[in-house]
């Protein structure tokens, strides 16, 4: 997707834990295995944000927080959905604009895209932007949780918890300037959570082929993103120079090393920062690398901010911001 009007980006609010706890207090860290323990040690991560409220409640207070902070009309409340829902048959982005008081949106979840949700999403409300001239404002609402008691995810990351709520709207800064995602249902079945036969204390997420996530799901996203770097940047007719910085997902400190590596473009600091404090927040991580890096004004304005994301669905996506 080129982007052929000004659509950027409006206020970004986080919302964050106040209590952080080191990884090796985690209470499943005693109970790992030798190849866990290795994992935990070595991923990255010092400590997680916990938030004792449900996925659901952390989004509609992040949402409610935002309006009251931003005041202003909202056309189109965008949910990127949680690992889990609050409850089956009910609406976790209807409960966030009741909450909210956000009566004349219209509200929808995207879902199944984890971490690449966020992403899929401010594509998404720049589209939906350009289809209705009468449209002003997208809000962007997402919450981290972990799936069922555990936090500790090998050979994946940490999670922790947090919440945001953004805006993509007319004449926002940075503007967006490209977008790309891609999907491959090959690997939809990758990870699973078998919740329909036990209780929601006694799930736990289930890598089928851990092989298959850290050799085929690699090679994949290092063909993928590069090509959507490459692609990107095209369509903003930009060269590689351009590019200030890059921001990504936090999942682990190695993933940062492949990448870096991969596109020969350094990772921002933020992100390792983040995820050493705050561990993987899903589809929140990269709107919290974005948001600290803008809060830095370390770029320049014209300077281009490139932001990929990908999750283990899988789905890739890249995303040119100019700051």
């Amino acid at each position: 997707m080129t982007v052929t009007e000004p659509i950027g980006l409006g206020p970004i609010h986080c919302l964050l834990p106040g209590e952080l706890v080191p990884t090796g207090d985690l209470p499943e860290a005693p109970d790992l295995d030798t190849a866990g323990r290795d994992f935990l040690s070595g991923c990255g991560i010092d400590t997680v944000g916990v938030i004792e409220e449900s996925a659901g409640a952390l989004a509609a207070r992040a949402t409610t927080e935002f309006v009251h902070t931003h005041p202003g009309d909202v056309d189109v409340l965008l949910h990127v959905g949680a690992r889990a829902p609050d409850v089956l048959l009910g609406s976790d982005v209807c409960r966030a604009q009741a909450e909210a008081g956000l009566t004349n949106a219209f509200s929808f979840t995207v879902d199944g895209l984890g971490c690449t949700g966020s992403s899929a999403a401010w594509g998404l409300a720049a589209d939906l932007l350009r289809a209705d001239p009468g449209r002003q404002r997208v809000l962007i609402t997402h919450a981290s949780r972990p799936t069922g008691v555990d936090r500790v995810r090998p050979p994946v990351t940490v999670t922790g918890d947090g919440a945001y709520a953004m805006t993509v709207e007319r004449a926002g800064s940075p503007l967006l300037r490209a977008h790309r995602v891609e999907t491959d249902g090959t690997f939809h079945d990758l990870f699973r959570v078998d919740y329909k036969d036990s209780p929601w204390y006694e799930w736990r997420e289930e890598c089928t082929s851990p092989d298959r996530y850290r050799f085929e799901l690699a090679m994949h996203s290092n063909r993928r993103l590069g090509r959507l770097v490459e692609e990107v940047l095209a369509d903003a007719g930009a060269p590689r120079s351009a590019v200030a910085t890059v921001l990504m997902q936090n999942v682990t400190a190695s993933a940062f090393d492949f990448y870096e590596e991969l596109l020969q473009l350094p990772v921002h600091p933020v992100c390792r920062d983040n995820l050493a404090r705050y561990g993987h927040l899903g589809a929140m991580d990269v709107v919290l690398n974005l948001r600290d890096l803008l809060d830095r004004n370390e770029v320049a304005p014209g300077g281009l901010v490139l932001v990929l994301n990908n999750s283990p669905v899988a789905a890739w996506a890249a995303t040119l911001w100019e700051v």
